[in-house]
């Protein structure tokens, strides 16, 4: 979303993409005991992400009923003037960044809701972005994936070079939803077949859509199938706390 995003600009640096994909702050789980502070408290990181989700104005996805694993919140992303313009949800295994043979092993899938806003200050406020699309959330979800993927032979020395490489061609596919390196996927959404534009790498899966109630959604993931998932609106985003 904005500089950095197919709407606004180049690809990022490493570090950006980590803070775009929302893992630089602690999460927390549905059905998990989230931190407690002295006192029986909640601990103040796992408040401010839920409270960042409580604070959107549009309504948030994840997958449907029929996933019955632990859920956990990314820290939401925002725009001009600290609005809420996306976040993201994970499923099954939490990953976590290892260049060996275990990141193989994990399970997950992320989704990602994009508010839909035809227009967008710019972080100073004197000018406009263009409109948030399906290649957002395609962009964020393929953002998403590359920073937890890190090839096992690969030193870690070398990872700025890699995350930029990758980026620029996450980038420019997400810039290009109609070209050949995607396919069309069919999924529900809250039990409506919805389009997606759906693609994989040696890393996992990505894939971007829309749904009827104004919001895009992006997801990704590896060790979980694709094929078999549905989206839900989710109706209580306290819960995740």
């Amino acid at each position: 979303m904005g500089a950095g995003t197919p709407e606004g600009g180049g690809p990022l640096r490493s570090d950006e993409i980590e803070e775009a994909s929302g893992y630089m702050e602690t999460t927390s789980r549905v059905g998990a005991q989230a931190p407690v502070a002295e006192g029986g408290q909640q601990a103040p990181s796992a408040r401010r992400t839920v409270d960042g989700y409580l604070l959107a104005p549009f309504p948030w996805y994840g997958l449907d009923e029929a996933f019955v694993g632990p859920r956990w919140l990314v820290p939401v992303g925002t725009g001009a003037g600290g609005t809420v313009e996306h976040g993201s949800i994970g499923h099954g295994d939490e990953p976590s960044l290892r260049n060996d043979s275990t990141g193989d092993k994990e399970r997950f899938a992320v989704v990602v809701t994009v508010a839909a806003n035809p227009v967008r200050r710019s972080a100073d406020g004197t000018g406009v972005l263009e409109a948030t699309t399906v290649s957002s959330a395609a962009w964020l979800a393929g953002v998403g994936l590359l920073s937890r993927t890190w090839p096992g032979q690969m030193d870690h020395s070398l990872r700025d070079n890699w995350l930029e490489q990758q980026t620029e061609t996450a980038w420019e596919l997400a810039d290009d939803l109609d070209g050949s390196a995607w396919s069309t996927l069919s999924l529900p959404v809250d039990g409506e077949p919805t389009p997606f534009h759906y693609r994989e790498s040696e890393f996992g899966w990505v894939l971007a859509g829309s749904t009827k109630e104004g919001v895009h959604l992006g997801a990704y993931g590896r060790g979980m199938s694709a094929y078999g998932l549905g989206f839900a609106m989710i109706e209580d985003i306290g819960a995740y706390a």
